[in-house]
């Protein structure tokens, strides 16, 4: 079997589980409800206020549209110009394959297979994904932080349970930024550290670590190394991309807190939705789970039934993840196979 094939096969594969894994979340929450049904839901929501629905949309548009935003204004930093229909397409690529692959390992390469489309060199696609990771990272922990800063209450009425999940994302997130930072500053010594391990490791049997692995890391340092040349003292580029991943960010955690306004909820609890979300967010961040189905889920309706009804908390956990999760991931698969076809026809 050719490595396309055997890829192929893997998509399908995940594209099927993540699909499973959905129909199962929302029979867990369903049969876990003693008044919820996806009828009832389409009729709370039609029947809610539509103002707040559009605007919930839209902030789910939002979550796309300024990834694709922060991509863009990378690649003009350093002289590769692209128009945002561009920028959409590798967005919506990184949407929808990071939400059907474990741990979101589908989403970059498939960004990248666009980019290379476009005439973009490995080099710089590399160099660009890597530094809006960085900045997507951060992002996620900079509205965290402001959430507990603005009331700790946020985090302390979280479960226990729900709170471990949060702490492990904290650090998480810490440890990763911390990384980033040492790739891009001490890649040398890094890499070189990280080489030795597996060679100790392979020297004593304890992992088969193949000679790809070594090739990879080569490559990977390679490319790290080529991104820190390539943004080195140009921090206005580092600062809009962090700007604009904060944004990217705040509009999908907004979707909730628009969707409780649609169906009749208090304005004053506005800041403390926004802010649990932030937290929920980092809550699953790490889960190695596609979209981190059933997670997110547990996280939402921990939270938020500090503030409603049990049953009221489910029901928002549903229309919300409908919207900023089902909703979003479908129209960027649609969209991506729509560039994909578009760009096939071109050649």
């Amino acid at each position: 079997m050719s490595k396309i094939e055997e890829s192929s096969l893997k998509k399908i594969f995940w594209m099927l589980f993540s699909l499973l894994l959905a129909a199962f979340t929302v029979w867990a929450i369903l049969r876990e409800s003693k008044t919820l049904s996806i009828s009832q839901l389409f009729k709370v929501v039609i029947g809610g206020n539509p103002l707040y629905l559009a605007i919930a949309v839209i902030c789910a548009a939002g979550y796309v549209f300024f990834e694709a935003v922060a991509i863009c204004s990378i690649l003009k930093g350093i002289n590769y110009k692209k128009k945002i229909h561009e920028g959409i397409i590798y967005s919506t690529a990184d949407v929808y394959f990071s939400a059907i692959t474990p741990s979101a390992t589908g989403g970059q390469p498939a960004s990248a297979y666009f980019m290379h489309e476009d005439g973009i060199p490995t080099g710089v696609v590399s160099a660009t994904l890597i530094l809006n990771l960085m900045m997507y990272t951060c992002a996620i922990g900079f509205l965290g932080i402001i959430s507990i800063i603005m009331n700790p209450d946020f985090f302390r009425e979280f479960g226990s349970v729900a709170r471990i999940f949060i702490c492990v994302g904290f650090v998480i997130l810490i440890a990763l930024t911390y990384f980033f930072y040492l790739l891009l500053k001490k890649s040398k010594s890094v890499f070189d550290f990280i080489r030795k391990v597996l060679t100790f490791l392979k020297s004593k049997n304890i992992f088969k670590v193949k000679d790809q692995v070594f090739s990879k890391l080569d490559k990977t340092q390679a490319d790290y190394e080529n991104c820190a040349k390539m943004f080195a003292g140009k921090s206005r580029i580092l600062s809009k991309a962090f700007i604009f991943n904060v944004l990217q960010r705040a509009s999908q955690i907004a979707v909730p807190m628009f969707m409780y306004l649609c169906l009749g909820g208090n304005k004053s609890n506005m800041i403390t939705l926004f802010s649990k979300q932030s937290l929920v967010t980092i809550g699953y961040n790490f889960i190695p789970i596609p979209g981190a189905m059933g997670i997110s889920d547990f996280l939402m309706i921990d939270g938020f039934s500090k503030i409603m009804t049990h049953e009221a908390a489910m029901q928002l956990d549903m229309v919300s993840r409908a919207i900023s999760f089902y909703f979003c991931v479908t129209i960027s698969g649609l969209i991506t196979l729509g560039g994909y076809l578009w760009k096939k026809k071109k050649r």
